[in-house]
């Protein structure tokens, strides 16, 4: 079932930043090239049009439909840049963590693999996008940590960038964390009261505790043993050398 649309309280992001500066194969990786953000449906009109100022040409949104048909685009859509909803999770209900463990780092990590490895022409798609995009490109989720967080592994991995750095850059949403629930917790009461599920019992609680670090570390480890190359699956679903390519082009600031 998909959630109503509700009266947005718009805010400024609490999670947004640029990927430019991250150590890449060949120099560093230029800024607004791809931009990494918590929801942008509910960004203010004045930071979306700040946005587009500075060269913003795609969004690509990893939501849910159900969260989608929450929040829609927001004011982003009076503003002439293209659009592409990729989910990463189909029903965000049924791949909530279950059991005792709950919202772990580590039950995070988990997840993380599972949409690397099945959601990976979701995931090809979106790195052709960032690669023949006009312009900048901003991607997002909810939180823009988790499955933001796994689209900017898989670009920087397929960038040349280090796995210490791909997991340095994913822990920085750490001291964000507060800021990102607060933000969210209207919007994500109203989506899981519409697929039937009480908000207030969904403990999130232990994703604010000891470093992140791990989840990030635990997918990259287990792509690595499971499959030696960590884009593996993403190459299966159709990633070629000539996206990389492209992708190195544009990114690499010497």
């Amino acid at each position: 079932m998909s959630a109503p649309a509700i009266e947005l309280e718009l805010s400024a992001p609490v999670n947004l930043r640029d990927l430019g500066g991250i150590w890449i194969a060949g120099g560093t990786l230029r800024p607004q090239l791809a931009i990494r953000t918590d929801d942008i449906a509910y960004a203010t009109r004045e930071v979306a049009q700040q946005l587009v100022g500075s060269g913003l040409a795609a969004v690509i949104d990893l939501r849910s439909p159900a969260e989608v048909a929450t929040t829609g685009r927001g004011p982003l859509a009076e503003f002439p840049v293209a659009y592409h909803n990729l989910p990463l999770i189909s029903d965000v209900s049924r791949s909530t963590p279950k059991g005792a463990e709950g919202f772990t780092h580590e039950a995070m990590g988990r997840m993380y693999l599972d949409m690397v490895e099945n959601s990976a022409e979701q995931l090809v798609t979106a790195l052709n996008i960032i690669a023949y995009s006009p312009g900048t490109t901003a991607f997002h989720c909810a939180a823009g940590r988790d499955r933001t967080g796994v689209l900017a592994a898989m670009l920087l991995l397929a960038l040349g960038a280090s796995d210490e750095d791909i997991v340095a850059d994913y822990a920085l949403t750490g001291q964000n964390m507060r800021a990102i629930m607060e933000r969210n917790r209207p919007v994500m009461g109203a989506m899981w009261r519409a697929l039937g599920m009480d908000f207030s019992k969904i403990d999130t609680s232990q994703l604010l505790n000891g470093p992140m670090d791990v989840a990030m570390e635990m997918m990259l480890g287990e792509l690595r043993a499971r499959h030696g190359d960590p884009l593996a699956p993403l190459r299966a679903a159709g990633l070629s050398e000539d996206t990389i390519q492209r992708l190195s082009e544009r990114a690499v600031q010497r």
